[in-house]
C-alpha cells in the first residue's frame, strides 16, 4: 500500500485517485456527510490522508466531485441515438464491472441530510435527466428521458443486489441484449 501512496507514475496515481473516489463515493451514500472524515475515506482507499487532500482538498471538494454526475452522463450519452439503448447498457455494465462502482447508483442511497440529499437529486437532474432530454426527439422527452434515468438507476440496483447471481455471469452484450431493447423504445418514442 505505501508504494501505491508514494509512487509518482501517473499510472499509479490514477489508482490512487481512482481508489479515493470509489471510496468517497461509498462514504458519502452510507453515512451522513458529518460523520464523514477524510481520514476514513484515506483508510478505506488504501492511501494517506495528504493523497486525499491534495487530490481533492477539502471534504467539501471531495463531496462536490462525488455528487457531480456529468461525466458519467457523458459517457452513458456517447452514442447516437439510433444505439443509444445498447450503448448505455453497455457502457454501464462495463463501467460497473471495471470500476466495481455504478455511476449512478449513489443519488438512490444517499443517507446525508436533506440538503446533501437535495443537491445529488439536483444535480442527477440537471446532469443526467435534463441532458438526456435535450437529446431525445419528439414529444414527451422529459417523461422519456426520467423513465431511462429510472431503467438504468434499476439495472444497476438489481447488478448490486445479484452480484453473483445469473447477471453476474452474463457478458455486458448478452445483458444488453435483453434490457436495451426497452430502453430504446424510450429513446425513440
Amino acid at each position: 500500500m505505501t508504494a501505491r501512496v508514494t509512487a509518482a507514475t501517473p499510472e499509479t496515481a490514477a489508482t490512487g485517485k481512482d481508489a479515493i473516489l470509489l471510496a468517497a463515493r461509498r462514504a458519502f451514500t452510507q453515512r451522513p456527510y458529518a460523520e464523514v472524515t477524510i481520514r476514513g475515506i484515506a483508510a478505506d482507499a488504501g492511501v494517506s490522508a495528504s493523497l486525499v487532500v491534495k487530490h481533492f482538498g477539502r471534504k467539501e471538494e471531495l463531496f462536490n466531485t462525488v455528487a457531480d454526475f456529468g461525466p458519467a452522463a457523458e459517457e452513458l450519452f456517447d452514442a447516437p441515438l439510433d444505439g443509444l439503448g445498447r450503448h448505455m447498457v453497455l457502457t454501464l455494465v462495463r463501467r460497473r464491472r471495471e470500476q466495481k462502482g455504478d455511476p449512478l447508483l449513489r443519488v438512490v442511497f444517499s443517507l446525508g441530510n436533506h440538503d446533501e440529499r437535495s443537491l445529488l437529486r439536483d444535480r442527477f437532474h440537471e446532469q443526467v435527466t435534463d441532458r438526456l432530454t435535450g437529446r431525445l426527439p419528439g414529444r414527451e422527452r422529459a417523461l422519456r428521458a426520467e423513465l431511462i434515468a429510472g431503467h438504468l438507476l434499476g439495472l444497476g440496483a438489481t447488478l448490486s443486489l445479484h452480484r453473483e447471481g445469473a447477471s453476474s455471469r452474463a457478458t455486458p452484450e448478452r445483458l444488453a441484449d435483453l434490457y436495451a431493447p426497452a430502453l430504446q423504445s424510450l429513446v425513440e418514442g
